[in-house]
């Protein structure tokens, strides 16, 4: 007969898809009961590197006071870290031409707050795209992206101190807290700049440095420069 079976056939396929609908729900049951499973007996080991991870980051944003020298036409170390880099550079954008230029590398256990190297008015700002090579890499200012501030000492108004504050592979924020037309006080919180970077201080050739390679430098503490 005419359309015989086809009722039948509409029924079957509704069962069809039905059963199907049951299987894909019993496997994503299973699925969901399978890795709610294996997260409970992991459960121990995630918390215990949730631990490590929270240890790590409060460490990370550790923000000790300065312990500032006294002295006159004193720079200090804008960040801790290592001096990997001593040598004179060309730097026009602040500096206007030849200067002598202080690298220090911060690995991710170093304090990261940037500290005001003295004591004066910051009359220059400017950020830099780039890219993120490694911060290891003492030339990787020249790519990388950066924020330039510029100095004017207050006991030394005719001469410029800049500090460039450069991301890294792991860096890839710089949070500068102080604005241009800004005074700072030595020793003064500046910037933070987010796990692993470097800093390159851009001084006077008449500036007579205080540190070399290889040394350690703490944070609005350690006297990096005098100026004449």
């Amino acid at each position: 007969m005419k359309h015989a079976g086809k009722a039948r056939a509409a029924g079957l396929r509704i069962i069809f898809f039905s059963l199907a609908a049951l299987l894909l729900l019993l496997v994503f049951g299973f699925l969901a009961h399978a890795i709610t499973g294996f997260i409970l007996s992991m459960s121990g080991v995630l918390l215990f590197l949730w631990v490590l991870f929270a240890v790590f980051t409060f460490n990370f944003f550790r923000d000790p006071d300065a312990k500032v020298p006294a002295g006159k036409k004193l720079v200090l170390a804008p960040a801790h870290g290592t001096v990997d880099l001593i040598d004179e550079t060309n730097e026009p954008e602040f500096m206007g031409g030849k200067c002598k230029r202080v690298s220090i590398f911060l690995n991710v256990f170093d304090v990261h707050v940037q500290k005001a190297p003295l004591t004066g008015k910051l009359v220059f700002h400017k950020h830099q795209d780039g890219q993120y090579l490694s911060a290891t890499r003492a030339d990787c200012g020249t790519f990388n992206e950066n924020v330039l501030i510029g100095f004017i000492p207050a006991e030394a108004p005719e001469q410029k101190l800049g500090v460039r504050l450069i991301a890294g592979l792991i860096a890839r924020r710089i949070n500068v807290w102080a604005a241009a037309g800004e005074t700072v006080t030595a020793g003064e919180r500046i910037s933070l700049v987010q796990f692993g970077s470097r800093g390159d201080v851009y001084l006077p050739l008449s500036a007579n440095l205080k540190v070399k390679l290889g040394d350690k430098m703490i944070g609005g503490e350690t006297i990096l420069a005098e100026l004449a």
